[in-house]
């Protein structure tokens, strides 16, 4: 579904355009968590942001804007200083290997990076991690009540090589129909088993994923492969979930299971590529 590198990477990059006011990524972000805060993980990552070193200490919302305004330069008509990524193990585009980015990064599954138009030398990488307050209750679901942005320096601009929107598009589809398949495959309403129906909780992480906006100017057509995207992933997640309960067997299970796997994939490439889509639009006229 949605994350919080995909809502500043879009808002921020907007801002940089001059297509969205600082407010608006604010507000974006505030969807995720009440209080935004970033940290230069390295010297060299604070000089490049003008983040605090070498006393380290959080700065807030207003920070992380500036950082990424100096991170990213002068703007350069036509050209996105900002990419979201969103590596897997075995699939880590744009990550320097080895490095602690590539290891938060990774763990956190996205990230943001932001590069130097005039000077390619010149890029950091961003991952958030959230915080949650504490509760006296050890049994209470803990209250997120932060997100906070770590800045990394990164040892040269990575290359990000996204699919093309139309290909991406067309291989959703093709997923759509799959999911479809695989998760009336499963029998989950024939089972017997006393479960919620699957097709309800898809739509609820659905509606969760709704209050996540995205600035005008995103071309429809990526806008239609996000909310396509979204839809086989709460798919992929229902029916991952509630697979071994709906099987009848391990043989079944482990069918399903590699039915709904190749479709994750299908879906993080579409989501790069209509995510890349939008940030270069901003830069259009």
């Amino acid at each position: 579904m949605w994350c919080p590198s995909a809502t500043l990477s879009v808002w921020a990059n907007a801002w940089l355009a001059g297509k969205a006011a600082p407010d608006d990524v604010l507000d974006a972000l505030s969807c995720w968590a009440p209080m935004q805060s970033v940290t230069a993980y390295d010297a060299v990552a604070a000089g490049h942001t003008g983040l605090p070193w070498p006393d380290v200490h959080d700065t807030g919302a207003v920070s992380l804007l500036q950082t990424l305004r100096t991170a990213a330069g002068p703007a350069v008509a036509g050209t996105p200083s900002i990419a979201v990524v969103l590596p897997v193990p075995g699939d880590v585009p744009g990550l320097a290997a080895g490095t602690q980015f590539e290891h938060d990064a990774l763990a956190a599954g996205e990230a943001v990076i932001v590069t130097n138009p005039d000077d390619p030398a010149v890029a950091v990488g961003l991952v958030p991690e959230f915080g949650y307050a504490d509760g006296e209750d050890e049994l209470a679901t803990p209250e997120l009540c932060a997100l906070s942005w770590t800045v990394y320096s990164l040892p040269n601009a990575p290359v990000v090589d996204h699919e093309e929107l139309g290909e991406a598009e067309y291989a959703l589809r093709l997923a759509v129909r799959s999911a479809a398949d695989a998760l009336t495959a499963i029998g989950l309403g024939s089972t017997g088993v006393d479960i919620e129906d699957p097709r309800g909780l898809v739509e609820q992480l659905l509606d969760s994923a709704r209050q996540h906006r995205l600035p005008e100017h995103a071309p429809s057509r990526a806008v239609r492969v996000l909310e396509n995207a979204a839809h086989v992933d709460a798919i992929v997640t229902v029916s991952a979930g509630l697979t071994p309960i709906g099987t009848q067997s391990l043989s079944e299970a482990l069918i399903a299971s590699d039915a709904l796997r190749p479709l994750a994939a299908v879906v993080r490439a579409a989501r790069m590529a209509a995510l890349s889509a939008i940030l270069q639009a901003a830069w259009r006229s």
